[in-house]
């Protein structure tokens, strides 16, 4: 992911704490996801983590808070972290298989392979043949 899509994705979820939380603590969060995010750790990973501490943060009781807000600010945090999840198993669902650039060719099935034999049936006993799912085609 490019720096300042990653920087983007942090600081929404660093938006999520209460306000009281970034005043306090949110420069020292995003030098230090920086830091995590240039020693290679994905960005995702890093803003989710932050999504979860936001919850938490908001859910935590606090003197003086009202419940009411905590847990609309929890709701939010939490749509967030889903919409951020969604985001990145379409990214992933995107990227293709592996094996499809892969240059060796595709094995056939093992009942096509040359060498397997056909079972024989016993004498004087009727021959049962049971199909198995495959690719529909003869070997």
């Amino acid at each position: 992911m490019d720096e300042p899509r990653a920087a983007r994705l942090v600081q929404a979820a660093l938006r999520c704490y209460p306000a009281r939380w970034q005043r306090r603590h949110g420069d020292e969060a995003a030098e230090l996801a920086a830091l995590l995010i240039r020693d290679g750790t994905p960005a995702g990973s890093v803003a989710l983590s932050y999504l979860a501490g936001a919850a938490r943060e908001w859910l935590t009781p606090r003197p003086g808070g009202r419940p009411g807000r905590r847990l609309g600010a929890a709701a939010c945090a939490l749509l967030a972290a889903a919409c951020s999840l969604g985001v990145s198993a379409g990214l992933l669902a995107s990227a293709g298989p592996a094996r499809a650039a892969s240059p060796s060719p595709a094995r056939p099935p093992a009942h096509c392979q040359p060498g397997s034999a056909e079972p024989v049936p016993a004498v004087g006993r009727p021959l049962v043949i049971i199909w198995v799912a495959g690719h529909g085609r003869s070997c």
